[in-house]
């Protein structure tokens, strides 16, 4: 029966009896043909298919008479089977997996259900009841509304989901800044080491001096409360006293990749409305040449000459903190306002959920245009921890200096496992930015050292983190677990109303940590930040736009998007944003672009076009390395004489073929030559999934990157038996150069990888 529209309950049953009417025979549909149906629907619930069965026993009740018989009284009703008796054999089996057997008896409805205890438990099958029930109640009660309006949650249970799993409250400094917070703790623990970089240490009290340095000098040039100051540095010390120094001024920092394209960064600079940007001579020339600049090393004497106190107030909580641009499904980035008071909220919430020990020495990898780091740098200062800066977060493996606590993404740690590249020392891991497999977090207990591993989720519109779950041990299943303090998680339908328990349905956040909304984006903001109907009057609440059910005990899973956002290596990727740059080639028409995984744990970008006849890998990839920053670059590049269609005429995303060879840049191919060059090139066609590769060709062009880079220098190790620096594959990429480096790391002794 067809319920789009939202037909009401009369009108449904009035469609359901003039099809039942009207049928004279069942349609034959053939097995192959159902599974072809089922199978979308299976992939978007992530759900194991069940059997189940509905019995409606209406066989009329009037006495039968026949010659020297007669039948007569009522069919007795179904129920479930007696309990077992003594001597008695009971039945074990159900039948089907799920089965509901009804009859109306004396103006009433009568039945049971039977399940399968393997599946189910009693508990979820009374709940199923309990829902059907109130169903039936309300299409009794009016059949005039519409029967996607029907309400299923009994008062109890809505009151469990919206209430008591979202008492989340906890008292947090409301007055208060995050660089009140790192000052206090400066004033605390004035010779800890707050900060670690290639053997230099950084006192909180030189920290907090050169932040207040630097705040002066800011305000010197006009930055107060709301003025964006762009933070354009690599990553050393200079970096974290910069974001400080900023925030210590009043401004916001607007986080300014130096990799990325000269185009989006001045588009960046226009659409926060950044006043200066703190950057270095040698960095200056990837700006904009009408860029207000502050150089830390031009003006480093004039910095240093300035009061090393705090300069006074003048910014409130309810400031911008930060703004970090994420990507955009209209094809340009979009900037999140973050709020002083939000970044407060989830530091404190940090302290109960990493202890002193693990703070002690956590390892900072993540970049600052990445909204983890917020989490990894002021969940670390504010309580006086010890942060190690690392370039990435494969260092972590032939990293000097011992670390506790790591955060990064789950496929960075998956290849740091692969190749044993884990420290013993290591101790607790916290991931997020992207689903974490059960085995990963099982394969990183199995190492012994490790005690804890946590799955964190959270969309940059909610500051970092909002749920959190502690991954058990021999957990087959990772959820994204309870709401952090100060934050509500509702799993609603499309009419913003309560899913039942173990229900598909969007995940919305609401609670002190949901940001300001998108800078010069009003539609935008008002379209993803909607009054929230639970709680106080006025609220707000964020839509996720992620799919997810509660379990019994209020814990969230993830099931994946309800659009075309995906992540890759923890980044966050709007495909429509890459479709709109690719289709500025005047060559290009109808890009799709997908994040594929042909094979376990190598996902990658992938475009498809049309276009008059195909269009060289490299001068695509090179169109979009001008616009798009790296990780959003796809690898691939399929052209389509016509895409695969759905019967009913739309893109079949699902029947677009894997990419081949040709379909990745590659140079004019010369064969390898010699011993080593040709086991690099098979080494690196296995790890690539390519078909051959020659000795000019460019191992980031042919779709590598810094995760199958570890593979690389784990492969050489095991194939020629020689130990070479992962930096030496971002410094020689090209295969022939490769091999020299090799050559000469066979002729010397250097020592074994930890």
């Amino acid at each position: 029966v067809d319920l789009s529209g939202s037909p009401s309950v009369a009108e449904v049953l009035a469609r359901v009896k003039a099809r039942a009417l009207g049928a004279q025979h069942h349609q034959d549909i053939p097995f192959e043909q159902v599974v072809e149906l089922v199978q979308p629907v299976r992939s978007l619930s992530h759900t194991p298919l069940f059997q189940a069965m509905f019995t409606w026993q209406n066989a009329p009740e009037h006495e039968l008479e026949l010659s020297g018989l007669a039948l007569g009284g009522p069919r007795p009703a179904p129920r479930p089977a007696p309990a077992a008796q003594p001597g008695a054999a009971a039945r074990t089996t159900a039948k089907f997996d799920l089965s509901l057997a009804l009859a109306e008896r004396d103006g009433r409805i009568v039945g049971a259900v039977e399940y399968a205890a393997a599946l189910f438990d009693g508990a979820t099958v009374e709940r199923f009841a309990g829902y059907l029930r109130r169903a039936l109640e309300a299409m009794a009660a009016d059949e005039r509304q519409p029967v996607d309006r029907l309400p299923l949650l009994p008062e109890a249970e809505r009151g469990l989901v919206i209430d008591a799993w979202n008492a989340t409250a906890r008292p947090y400094p409301a007055g208060a800044c995050v660089h009140d917070l790192f000052r206090a703790q400066a004033a605390r623990t004035p010779d800890a080491v707050a900060l670690s970089w290639r053997g230099e240490r950084v006192t909180y009290a030189e920290l907090e001096a050169r932040a207040n340095q630097l705040s002066h000098a800011l305000r010197r040039r006009g930055v107060g409360p709301e003025a964006r100051v762009g933070i354009c540095l690599p990553r050393t010390p200079e970096l974290v006293a910069a974001m400080l120094g900023v925030l210590g001024a009043g401004g916001a920092y607007v986080p300014l990749d130096p990799a990325y394209p000269r185009e989006r960064l001045g588009y960046m600079l226009e659409d926060a409305e950044i006043t200066l940007v703190i950057t270095d001579s040698g960095l200056a020339g990837r700006l904009p040449p009408d860029a207000a600049l502050l150089l830390l090393d031009r003006d480093r004497d004039a910095i240093a000459a300035e009061p090393a106190d705090a300069p006074r107030g003048g910014v409130v909580p309810g400031n911008l903190s930060h703004v970090i641009f994420t990507s955009g499904s209209t094809g340009r980035p979009k900037g999140v306002m973050i709020r002083h008071s939000s970044v407060v909220v989830l530091v404190h919430w940090l302290r109960e959920v990493i202890t002193d020990e693990e703070r002690s020495a956590v390892f900072f990898s993540t970049s600052i245009n990445f909204d983890v780091s917020v989490a990894e740098i002021f969940g670390t200062l504010c309580w006086g921890g010890k942060l190690v800066i690392a370039e990435n977060a494969l260092e972590l493996a032939t990293l000097a200096e011992e670390v506790v606590h790591v955060s990064t993404v789950p496929s960075a740690v998956a290849e740091l496992l692969r190749s044993g590249g884990i420290p013993a020392w290591v101790r607790t891991l916290n991931l997020a930015g992207e689903a974490l497999p059960a085995a990963l977090a099982q394969g990183l207990y199995a190492l012994g050292t490790v005690e804890k591993v946590g799955n964190l989720y959270g969309p940059t519109e909610d500051t970092s983190y909002s749920t959190y779950h502690l991954v058990p041990r021999g957990a087959e299943q990772v959820l994204i677990g309870t709401p952090a303090a100060n934050t509500q998680a509702y799993v609603l339908d499309a009419h913003l109303q309560p899913v039942p328990i173990g229900v598909v349905g969007e995940l919305y956040l609401a609670g002190e940590g949901l940001s300001l909304g998108y800078a010069r984006r009003p539609a935008m903001t008002a379209e993803r930040f909607l009054p929230c109907p639970f709680g106080a009057p006025g609220g707000r609440m964020y839509r996720t736009m992620d799919r997810v059910r509660r379990r019994a005990n209020g814990e969230l899973e993830y099931l994946g998007r309800a659009d075309f956002q995906v992540k890759v290596r923890g980044y966050r990727i709007e495909l429509g944003e890459i479709e709109a740059r690719l289709a500025e080639h005047p060559a290009v028409r109808a890009p799709v672009v997908l994040a594929r995984e042909d094979a376990p744990g190598g996902r990658r970008l992938v475009a498809y076009y049309r276009a008059g006849e195909p269009v060289a890998a490299e001068a695509l990839k090179a169109h979009l390395a001008d616009r798009l920053p790296a990780y959003m670059v796809p690898e691939a590049y399929v052209w389509m004489e016509a895409y695969p269609l759905t019967p009913n005429g739309k893109l079949d995303r699902r029947a677009l073929p894997a990419p081949e060879g040709g379909a990745y840049a590659a140079r004019v191919y010369e064969a390898p030559v010699g011993e080593t060059e040709q086991a690099l090139a098979e080494i690196w066609a296995e790890v690539l999934g390519v078909e051959r590769v020659g000795r000019h060709d460019h191992f980031f062009e042919l779709g590598g990157h810094s995760l199958l880079a570890v593979q690389v220098v784990s492969r050489v190790r095991q194939v020629l038996e020689v130990e070479v620096e992962l930096g030496h594959l971002f410094t020689r990429p090209v295969l022939g150069e490769l091999a020299r480096e090799v050559e000469t790391a066979a002729r010397s002794e250097l020592p074994p990888i930890r």
